[in-house]
């Protein structure tokens, strides 16, 4: 689908749009992705790869009526971006009139997935507000250019849980989801992301790329083994061991792919030393989420995870370090609708 059949009607005066329209309240989870499958080849699939979503709030906004396009809270101008492009997608032929209120955002560019999940709420949330049928995680991404490279986030935010990506192939816009089921309940991801970083994105990620030797197909078969026949089974019977070694084991392979620009399978020292303190302490399964600098441990449940954060905060300066326990999301992003206040 290239547009919407029937674009939101926005002729009507402002205020029988005003009285008509609802309040839509949109939340978002975060995304952990693990690293990816393969990039740099001239044939075959690209990019794919798996990470989970978690209940650690990525966007939480809110949509009301307005006479025009107005944007407010942090990552305003973003999602005035993200806006414009959905309506462009729907044949809109001037800006949604709406108010996009962002209540809160995690920090960009750390390995949560912000971006993608900041596009897909303006998208989902526009669609609820001009009453357009529910479009799948593929147009919801196309309608504000996301999901280029890695989908995990693009499904993650309709279903949750833990998502592969199979890859994508040149003549594929968003690459089909190959995996998704839900995550134990009981486990916990504990994040750990030092203050002062950020991963790369942009023209400076694109650069990276170009500079990094294609993933050769005999370590790319060695990753879609872990997942099939390590991580998925381990996650799908609850069993936290094996889990917890093929989440390491996945991302110390993944991550050697990048290392031409990382200098090794962390990006930096710092963070290599962050892997070796949660490894010191016991815990096996720990990666890092796409660029970083956020790193993820997994422990097998809540008491778990508070008494791992307390040690954390023995080992780490807590002003430089954040260090927090959230469980996985297996539900994806909510959107409730709601009439206007009278009043």
């Amino acid at each position: 689908m290239e547009g919407a059949a029937n674009p939101p009607n926005t002729s009507r005066t402002p205020g029988a749009v005003a009285a008509s329209r609802p309040v839509v309240h949109v939340t978002a989870p975060s995304r952990l992705h693990f690293g990816l499958l393969a990039f740099g080849r001239r044939e075959g699939r690209q990019n794919g790869g798996v990470g989970v979503m978690v209940d650690h709030a990525a966007v939480e906004l809110r949509i009301c009526a307005s006479e025009k396009l107005e944007t407010s809270g942090p990552l305003a101008d973003r999602a005035t971006v993200f806006a414009n492009r959905w309506a462009e997608f729907c044949s809109m032929d001037a800006e949604p009139p709406c108010r996009i209120e962002i209540l809160s955002a995690a920090a960009e560019h750390v390995g949560l997935g912000v971006g993608t999940q900041l596009g897909l709420s303006v998208a989902a949330g526009l669609n609820a507000f001009f009453h357009l049928s529910t479009s799948s995680p593929a147009e919801l991404a196309i309608s504000v250019g996301r999901g280029l490279r890695s989908a995990v986030g693009t499904y993650g935010f309709a279903q949750g849980g833990l998502i592969v990506d199979r890859g994508k192939l040149p003549t594929e816009r968003i690459a089909p989801m190959d995996v998704c089921l839900p995550m134990p309940p009981e486990w916990r991801f504990v994040l750990i992301r030092p203050r002062d970083g950020s991963g790369l994105w942009g023209e400076d990620e694109q650069d990276a790329f170009d500079r990094l030797p294609p993933v050769p197909r005999e370590v790319t078969a060695e990753l879609i083994d872990e997942i099939r026949q390590h991580m998925v089974p381990a996650a799908a019977s609850a069993q936290f061991d094996m889990f917890s070694d093929s989440v390491y084991r996945y991302g110390r392979v993944a991550g050697m792919c990048f290392a031409a620009v990382q200098d090794g399978p962390y990006n930096g020292g710092r963070l290599s030393e962050l892997v070796e303190i949660v490894r010191s302490l016991g815990v096996a399964g720990v990666g890092q989420s796409s660029w970083g600098p956020t790193l993820f441990a997994v422990l097998p449940d809540e008491i778990e995870a508070g008494k791992f954060v307390d040690r954390m905060a023995e080992r780490v300066p807590r002003d430089e370090v954040d260090v927090y326990a959230a469980a996985a999301n297996d539900g994806g992003a909510s959107v409730e609708v709601s009439r206007p206040d009278p009043g």
